[in-house]
């Protein structure tokens, strides 16, 4: 095989790389101790209904297990809206205000947690042998109102008491931060029997699971640090058999796309994590170690929770490497930077639509030399045509001798046959890096560019951008230099189509990226082909 027909094949290689690998990359996938915080032993400000401007959303009560009292509280701070049960002290209900449903301006919060029964409420605990302790157990708030709100850098904390069969007082505190995402938790167990008290306790992040919520390219699901390692477990592999991890969890979490929920466990609260899908309730759940408690002993298990969104920033500054569940898969180690550059040129731009484009003319200067040499190369391969042509009349019969002349004419005049897929080859990883930031990154979510463009994660709604850039890679080329070949010349000629329908559904602002460099190459090589006429 001669090395023009290598180049052919390459080029093919790489259109169809484009082609199906996002697929083979993308599939469906399946710190020291801290003391508890201290915080204001006064009861929380309960607000009065005749004091709300604007009244919420009626709380519809979930049906509970027979007798079980059921009151039910409204957390609001100026991250999020939540309710809590009093029966198992649970979490039923979280929508976050800064994140709506869609770009439209009166369409509803985002709801993180919505548990359509009490079986899918979060923050659940249950207890074992003589710590034997119901889901469905009913607790004693210490709030007497039904709402409480925390001003912004305030903070309140709730309280759950229950007293089980066995004489164990199980308190259950909540502290909620008014700017913060991170809830701090504490479980509690006291030995109020005259005997000894031995068992264990549970604390589990539940959710309902349908197939729904699986996306064949971004992840859904558990995910745990474990072992300094990030393990995003596959609901499918859950259907077979549940998932164990060690003492070494640093933490667990529930995963949408955008959004987790998430537990740390402090004070070595844990011994193990256990995730299973239990019919349709996925679960999350930390076994403390083994209790033996005398009578009046009492052990503290602390939690700190995030409820929010996957936002680099925000898990950062929660700690305990939160911030690992940001995780682009294999070009993560491109693909962090490039969305730390795209922040940061939003933040004096406003727009992240004008910093793809500044973004990519950056990454532009930066191939420059590579494409410019690249360029040149496959111009002076057009110059050799005639040159290859009557060697391949004089050696047809004998390809070992054809190659062997071909490489010294090559050679001779310092022109690599491969160079002109060199740039395409290099940009594949930015290709992909940024396909990720942009179809999985909060920051771009119902981001804006202009006119129509109303969502950079999302694909264009009137398919304008995917035509234009097929427009403008079949200009670019028209003006790369080709050899004689017919063939290869169709080929070529043929991918910007391929490419047309393949952007049509990506997301717009990763089109607009691949149409503005190309737009840039175009000016290149029109600046080469003067240079070289």
């Amino acid at each position: 095989m001669n090395n023009e027909n290598r180049n052919l094949i390459l080029a093919l290689v790489l259109m169809t790389a484009v082609w199906f690998g996002f697929s083979f990359f993308f599939p469906a996938k399946p710190t020291p101790p801290t003391a508890e915080p201290q915080t204001t032993t006064t009861a929380p400000q309960v607000e009065q209904p005749a004091a709300i401007a604007t009244a919420p959303p009626a709380v519809t009560p979930l049906p509970v297990t027979a007798g079980a009292p059921l009151r039910e509280i409204v957390v609001e701070t100026d991250k999020y809206r939540a309710v809590l049960s009093s029966v198992g002290a649970r979490l039923v209900s979280m929508e976050l205000k800064d994140y709506r449903v869609t770009p439209a301006v009166d369409s509803g919060w985002v709801p993180l947690v919505k548990a359509v029964d009490l079986r899918y409420a979060t923050l659940r605990t249950t207890g074992t042998e003589a710590l034997a302790l119901s889901a469905d157990a009913p607790f004693v708030l210490d709030v007497a109102g039904s709402r409480v709100n925390v001003t912004a850098g305030g903070q309140q904390r709730l309280i759950f008491r229950h007293v089980t069969a066995s004489g164990a007082e199980i308190v259950k505190s909540y502290t909620f931060h008014g700017s913060l995402y991170t809830i701090d938790s504490s479980i509690s167990v006291r030995n109020g029997a005259p005997g000894i008290l031995s068992g264990g306790l549970n604390f589990a992040l539940v959710q309902q699971w349908d197939e729904s919520k699986k996306d064949s390219y971004s992840f859904a699901g558990p995910a745990a640090l474990a072992e300094d390692k990030l393990h995003q477990v596959d609901v499918d592999d859950l259907k077979k058999d549940a998932k164990s991890f060690g003492k070494d969890v640093l933490w667990s979490s529930l995963q949408s796309k955008y959004f987790m929920a998430a537990a740390v466990p402090l004070n070595a609260a844990a011994e193990k994590l256990r995730v299973g899908l239990n019919g349709d309730l996925l679960e999350s759940v930390f076994v403390s170690p083994s209790l033996t408690l005398r009578p009046g002993e009492s052990r503290q298990f602390d939690y700190l929770l995030f409820f929010g969104p996957k936002d680099f920033d925000q898990l950062k500054a929660a700690d305990h490497q939160l911030e690992r569940a940001v995780d682009f898969g294999w070009f993560d180690l491109l693909a962090k930077p490039l969305l730390h550059v795209l922040v940061f040129f939003y933040g004096y731009l406003k727009n992240y639509g004008l910093a793809i484009i500044v973004l990519t003319v950056i990454i532009k200067l930066l191939f420059w030399p590579l494409t410019h040499k690249s360029y040149a190369s496959m111009k002076a391969m057009q110059k050799l045509q005639p040159e290859m042509q009557k060697l391949r009349e004089k050696f047809k019969t004998d390809k070992e001798r054809l190659n062997k002349e071909l490489m010294e004419l090559y050679k001779k005049h310092s022109v690599n046959p491969l160079g002109g897929c060199l740039p395409m080859l290099v940009q594949i990883p930015v290709f992909f890096a940024l396909y990720k930031v942009l179809l999985d990154s909060i920051a771009l979510r119902q981001a804006p560019f202009m006119l129509w463009l109303t969502d950079l994660s999302a694909k264009d709604p009137y398919y304008i951008t995917p035509l234009l850039m097929g427009a403008s890679m079949f200009v670019q080329q028209k003006m790369t230099p080709t050899t004689a070949d017919p063939i290869q010349a169709k080929i070529f000629l043929f991918m910007p189509v391929v490419f047309t329908f393949l952007f049509l559904n990506f997301p717009s602002g990763l089109v607009i990226y691949w149409l503005v460099n190309n737009l840039l190459t175009i000016a290149q090589q029109y600046y080469i082909n003067r240079r070289l006429t």
